[in-house]
């Protein structure tokens, strides 16, 4: 399986089947205290928002179904973060051919836009695993734990302001969006770090749940510390008004192509 972030939240959704458990605990270490001037950062969602995709992956029409929730906005860290949810179920066909189970986590603080804690729990036949990162970002530095049988824990380096696997979803809805937009965002996943690409292919009309809409099409372009491409066919459809909407994600991967699309926005 890739593992880039912005192609790993796609994939997980794409097969889980297990009843709902929390990844990640709703606390995080404390950051330096705000500065009285200091403001939020605007963006297009809510505490509330949730977003219900229908996912067909390779020749299923419909594999199951996939949500995106803003939970709810809540003190952390010393600051104020929203607490942001990925999860959803395949059909009861696939989920007897390959019983596994994620969940994804991020706490986005509200005021810079990074993460200050994320979290990644699977659950694939019965191996059990959470994979934890605790974010400093004026120190540079994460700690990447991985709780398993025997539970590791290492620090990494970071190069600048960097996200998780989920938070780079929410992000990209707050950017500058416009013909010929370009700019990199730095990502940490499962303790490695990725360089991704993001540029903007135009407008297209989207057929979706809250109507036919334009949309900007956005296409990220991964790359590992080596400089290798992670990934084809990944795009991402937002809709061209101030609510930013993911109206259709697509991903192809080498073990088949996974698209989504909303269905329910609430």
């Amino acid at each position: 399986m890739m593992k880039p972030a912005v192609l790993l939240v796609p994939v997980l959704l794409a097969a889980l089947s297990a009843p709902s458990r929390s990844a990640v605990q709703t606390t995080a270490r404390k950051s330096p205290a705000r500065s009285p001037r200091a403001a939020e950062k605007p963006v297009p969602f809510a505490a509330g928002e949730t977003l219900i995709y229908d996912v067909a992956y390779s020749s299923f029409l419909t594999a199951g179904t996939a949500t995106l929730s803003v939970a709810k906005k809540q003190p952390s860290g010393g600051s104020v973060a929203y607490y942001i949810t990925a999860e959803g179920r395949p059909t009861p066909f696939l989920s007897r051919l390959y019983p596994v189970y994620y969940k994804v986590d991020t706490l986005l603080d509200a005021f810079t836009l990074l993460p200050q804690r994320g979290s990644i729990y699977g659950d694939e036949s019965g191996r059990r695993r959470t994979k934890i990162i605790r974010f400093d970002q004026p120190g540079r530095t994460a700690e990447y734990e991985v709780q398993a049988r025997r539970s590791t824990t290492t620090t990494v380096r970071l190069d600048g302001d960097t996200q998780d696997a989920l938070s780079v979803i929410y992000v990209l809805r707050t950017l500058p969006i416009a013909d010929r937009f370009e700019t990199t965002l730095r990502v940490l996943d499962s303790g490695d770090k990725y360089q991704v690409r993001v540029k903007v292919d135009g407008r297209e009309q989207i057929e979706s749940a809250i109507g036919r809409l334009q949309a900007w099409r956005v296409v990220p372009t991964a790359t590992d510390a080596s400089g290798r491409r992670l990934g084809r066919g990944l795009s991402i459809w937002l809709s061209a008004d101030r609510r930013r909407v993911p109206l259709r994600m697509e991903a192809g991967l080498p073990i088949g192509t996974f698209a989504f699309v909303l269905r329910e926005m609430r």
